[in-house]
């Protein structure tokens, strides 16, 4: 049974870091392609990278240089690293196993002082 679990969010001021993970089971996580998204009340859900088997790594024009995608095959984990945190980056950060079009539960970023 495939399960994606997400985590790493929390409460963060304006102008912090934060390390999001998106931890993959029940398939061969090494040959999927990886996505992250986030959805807010008022918006529909945003793209905002993807990363391939290959390792390369697609991002949403918005989020370049703010945000960074990698993987981790032997932890069967994707990270998504966001740096310069603002107050419009509050969501709730989702992860997206493409192959398998299964979707996890979202890890909740708030930023604010």
């Amino acid at each position: 049974q495939v399960q994606v679990a997400e985590s790493g969010g929390g409460l963060v001021e304006p102008g912090g870091s934060l390390r999001l993970s998106c931890r993959v089971s029940g398939t061969t996580f090494s040959s999927k392609t990886i996505a992250w998204y986030r959805q807010t009340p008022t918006y529909r859900r945003e793209w905002l990278a993807t990363i391939a088997s290959s390792y390369r790594a697609d991002y949403a024009e918005s989020v370049k240089g703010r945000f960074t995608i990698s993987r981790d095959n032997a932890e069967n984990t994707v990270y998504l690293q966001i740096i310069d945190l603002k107050p419009e980056d509050t969501a709730l950060y989702i992860c997206h196993l493409i192959e398998h079009n299964h979707w996890g539960q979202g890890t909740q970023v708030t930023v604010s002082s």
